[in-house]
């Protein structure tokens, strides 16, 4: 067979009438096909794709390292199947007395030429003959060559759509970026007679709403109606790939009215300034932890149940973060999916890049995002308290004391808290970088014990990182520490030290005392200070919440006002329709000393 189409190849190359205008050259197209080629280095095969005259498609799979003859010696063979199966049945009719058909079908010439017009030769490597604009010849039939053109590989709108809230779609890409993509909006026609359906009858009639932006905020108007949504991958280098469409799986519905983060934007309408840094930590309430019947009935019976649902939540959520206009956010009790599906991408949207930390034993961890136009990242240095204090030498003092407290030590062993910890650099001043530390302690009320084992965990790593690994940057410390401020905790981080003899040693009775005296080197000031509160709940309310910052370093510009306990305490405590986490977020600006 081989030896067949390469014989077939040379005549037709021979044939004055199968030589190409201008010597070999393959002769000028107004329009020709798409031929896409996808060619990755870490993949030993290419892809072709390509639609020929008769309307089948080709999909065929190369090695690229094979020589291209081989591969266009297959195209040609695929090229004459589907004129061999028609002279085939035009053969079967003829013998039954049908009209003549003919008895053989030759292989179409094929022949691929680079973007000049040089025909490629055939011992070239696959990887290296199918370059962008090269054309393909097939008989008659040109194909111009696409090499690894922008594509969407997956394009999503949020279940829940709220009329003043903005709608980020889900993109991803490859050979693309999203900032560098295509969008149009499209809302339903509202119809006379009210069904949803267009005139004719053939589904909703669509009008545009916006274009060019990739975020999309319905107007009250819209309520009642679904979107859709028109993306054109791109690259950012002006090419462009096929466009996909996505519907909304249900309509725009009416948003909740006043929220509790709407005063506190006033403050934060635009980005500070390069010399400036704004933070925010946000306990954002895991679903994990909101979808239980405990939630539901004992921890918020006054919640109404449509506000604990997930995607309402994200609605409020992403909102009052994107308004926030932040560049350091540090956040916990985060879904993964939540992050991979919602935050992620409504954040990058904003111009936020997001790293995750996972708790090994739960499904939800921390998330710290990182303005892209002001921090580049040097390095990640997460960890989980057990398994650092277990196996890292950097402990093994403290692992040394605890050893003296079995029962505290098999307690603190078993806690899944972990510790997010990000270098960023300055994208304007190189000089400046700075070491970003996102936690969330043990939970429990009589777990003092407990977080002060974590918190020096916590400290020791920070240290080796922001005085061993990066002499002297200094420290931003976010997180919920489940620690009001009259704690042991609080005090040993605000202080540097903790005496053995403190109360919270014994915060689980006699059975559980652990003494230990404890210091750390920073100078850690709460840029927050200590507000009344930060978690609202019915049965509790107390100040949990706090970002730490390096006062030798940074100091503080100013603190974005906290809700009114009149906007807090509005359907009685938190979370509620207004406000979709049991915590507040800390928002404060700081700067470079």
């Amino acid at each position: 067979m081989w030896r067949r189409l390469r014989s077939a190849l040379r005549r037709l190359r021979r044939s004055p009438a199968a030589l190409l205008a201008g010597g070999g050259r393959p002769p000028a197209a107004a329009a020709m096909e798409r031929a896409v080629v996808r060619c990755v280095p870490s993949e030993p095969k290419l892809s072709l794709r390509f639609v020929l005259p008769d309307g089948s498609a080709r999909h065929m799979q190369r090695d690229q390292a094979e020589p291209l003859g081989r591969a266009l010696a297959r195209i040609a063979t695929n090229a004459a199947k589907g004129p061999a199966k028609a002279a085939k049945k035009s053969k079967k009719a003829r013998a039954e007395g049908g009209p003549a058909g003919e008895a053989a079908v030759a292989a179409p010439a094929v022949r691929l030429f680079s973007r000049d017009g040089e025909a490629v030769a055939e011992e070239v490597p696959n990887a290296a003959a199918w370059q962008d604009g090269a054309v393909l010849q097939i008989g008659e039939a040109q194909y111009r060559v696409e090499r690894n053109p922008p594509a969407l590989t997956e394009l999503r709108l949020p279940r829940s759509l709220l009329a003043g809230f903005p709608v980020c779609p889900k993109v991803n890409a490859e050979f693309a970026a999203p900032q560098h993509c295509l969008f149009r909006w499209y809302r339903e026609q509202r119809p006379a007679g009210g069904d949803g359906e267009a005139a004719g009858g053939d589904g909703p009639a669509w009008v545009e709403a916006a274009g060019g932006e990739r975020v999309f905020t319905p107007s009250n108007a819209m309520v009642g109606l679904r979107l859709k949504l028109r993306c054109t991958p791109g690259d950012g280098a002006q090419r462009y790939g096929p466009p996909q469409e996505v519907e909304s799986s249900g309509p725009v519905e009416a948003g909740p009215g006043a929220c509790t983060f709407d005063s506190r934007h006033l403050y934060t309408k635009k980005v500070c300034g390069q010399g400036s840094i704004r933070a925010v930590s946000y306990n954002i309430l895991a679903d994990t932890y909101a979808q239980t019947e405990f939630s539901r009935t004992v921890l918020y019976p006054y919640c109404a149940p449509y506000a604990l649902e997930l995607d309402y939540r994200q609605n409020l959520l992403k909102k009052e973060l994107a308004g926030y206009s932040a560049d350091l956010i540090c956040l916990q009790e985060v879904d993964k999916s939540v992050f991979v599906d919602s935050l992620a991408p409504a954040l990058d949207a904003f111009g936020l890049e997001g790293l995750f930390k996972i708790k090994e034993k739960q499904h939800e961890g921390l998330a710290t995002f990182y303005r892209r136009d002001k921090f580049s990242l040097l390095s990640q240095h997460d960890i989980a308290f057990s398994e650092a204090l277990l196996s890292d030498p950097l402990h093994k003092e403290l692992r040394d004391k605890l050893g003296q407290y079995p029962l505290v030590q098999e307690k603190v062993l078993q806690r899944s808290s972990v510790l997010q910890v990000s270098v960023l650099q300055s994208a304007t001043d190189p000089s400046r970088k700075i070491c970003v530390a996102n936690t969330h302690l043990y939970w429990h009320p009589k777990g003092g014990n407990i977080r002060l084992i974590q918190i020096a965990v916590a400290l020791s790593h920070i240290m080796h990182i922001a005085c061993d690994l990066y002499p002297s940057i200094p420290v931003i410390f976010c997180g919920d520490f489940n620690s009001t401020p009259s704690s042991g905790t609080y005090s040993f981080i605000n202080s540097g030290v903790i005496a053995e003899d403190h109360e919270d040693w014994v915060s689980n009775g006699e059975e559980e005392r652990c003494n230990m005296p404890l210091s750390h080197p920073f100078k850690l000031l709460s840029a927050c200070g200590e507000p009344a509160y930060t978690n609202y709940v019915g049965g509790f309310h107390g100040c949990l919440d706090y970002i730490f910052i390096d006062k030798n370093a940074l100091e503080v510009e100013q603190v974005i006002p906290l809700p009114s306990h009149e906007e807090v305490t509005t359907h009685q405590a938190l979370p509620s329709v207004s406000h979709p986490s049991d915590h507040i977020a800390l928002i404060c600006d700081l700067k470079w000393k």
